[in-house]
């Protein structure tokens, strides 16, 4: 076995402990408790929301869960909004490889409200059913290049140690440039976040979207 494949090995070994389920905890702010300035700063997500799940701006007019949660802070809203907007629309990355990322630190985090999003994005962004459904079973499907692979290591080794080791990044180092180098981490990182704060405060799921496939369905 290749230091890879042991790698890949312990890291699928480590098993990941199901988020508890909470009932919500932080009710999501009501539009008649919006401010003018959080009005302003929510109003103005629909667009974005809509481009990364492929639709045509103006067809989204509903703020997600989690933003309306986080609008009880408005000091934090606006700048985290441009900080997310950065990533998710301005980064280095691919489109595909951010969702990539994003789904394992989802699942790794078992968050079913960013991994019902993501699913989306991740469709809009060229990943398919199969790819989506492999991202929850993990890097030691075979089926995956080694591209994909190598971000996958990346999110779980970014999750159970919070840092990449050599033999990953030397796999990285041969396929992304430095600035993307920079942005895998931020990418697992701001999705464990977020999903930190939609287990811990009981954000709920919208209809409509996919929830976390079971784990006996990996």
């Amino acid at each position: 076995m290749s230091t890879l494949d042991l790698t890949i090995a312990s890291l699928f070994s480590i098993a990941t402990p199901a988020a508890q389920s909470v009932a919500r905890r932080v009710r999501p702010l009501d539009a008649p408790d919006w401010s003018p300035e959080v009005r302003e700063l929510l109003g103005a997500t629909h667009d974005s929301v809509a481009e990364l799940e492929g639709e045509a701006p103006s067809t989204r007019h509903k703020t997600l869960n989690i933003l309306r949660t986080i609008a009880h802070l408005p000091t934090l809203l606006g700048p985290f909004l441009n900080f997310a907007a950065a990533l998710a629309q301005k980064g280095e990355l691919t489109r595909r490889d951010s969702e990539l990322l994003a789904l394992r630190a989802a699942w790794n985090c078992q968050s079913e409200f960013e991994w019902g999003h993501h699913v989306v994005f991740a469709k809009a962004a060229g990943l398919d059913d199969r790819e989506i459904a492999n991202i929850a079973r993990g890097p030691s499907v075979e089926e995956w290049e080694v591209h994909d692979r190598s971000l996958l290591l990346a999110a779980d080794q970014l999750h159970t140690c919070q840092q990449i080791d050599d033999l990953v990044w030397r796999e990285l180092s041969a396929l992304f440039t430095e600035a993307q180098l920079v942005e895998i981490p931020f990418v697992v990182g701001q999705y464990t976040m977020l999903s930190m704060v939609a287990n811990s405060t009981g954000v709920e799921l919208e209809s409509g979207h996919e929830t976390l496939p079971s784990k006996e369905d990996r």
